[in-house]
């Protein structure tokens, strides 16, 4: 795995992070930590950006925060289990995991 990939697999976890943030924070020193894995998470997707195909990074990282905001919402916080979100989640991530599949850092490099 490289670089630009390992920086989208860590923005996905800090938007996991936010987007469970926006739901849990509940005083001042936790919506700080919110408001920073928010700028977090856009600042790492930025700088994968750089080497990756815009498109592709942000469907990954979206994919991601939202396959890992489901499953921490059906085992953490205890949301209701659904067959066919789970279905659809599958779906989602085979799609995400096939388009890191077929991009290279390479394909997003441009010059200026």
């Amino acid at each position: 795995m490289n670089k630009s990939w390992n920086i989208v697999f860590l923005a996905g976890l800090f938007e996991i992070g936010w987007v469970v943030g926006l739901k849990h924070a509940y005083n001042v020193g936790t919506w700080l930590l919110t408001a920073f894995a928010i700028y977090f998470s856009m600042h790492l997707l930025i700088i994968a950006s750089r080497k990756l195909p815009v498109g592709t990074a942000y469907a990954v990282f979206a994919g991601m925060g939202t396959v890992g905001t489901t499953i921490l919402g059906f085992t953490i916080f205890g949301e209701p289990f659904s067959l066919a979100k789970t279905i659809l989640i599958a779906i989602l991530l085979t799609g995400v995991v096939g388009l890191k599949m077929i991009t290279s850092e390479e394909q997003g490099e441009h010059a200026i």
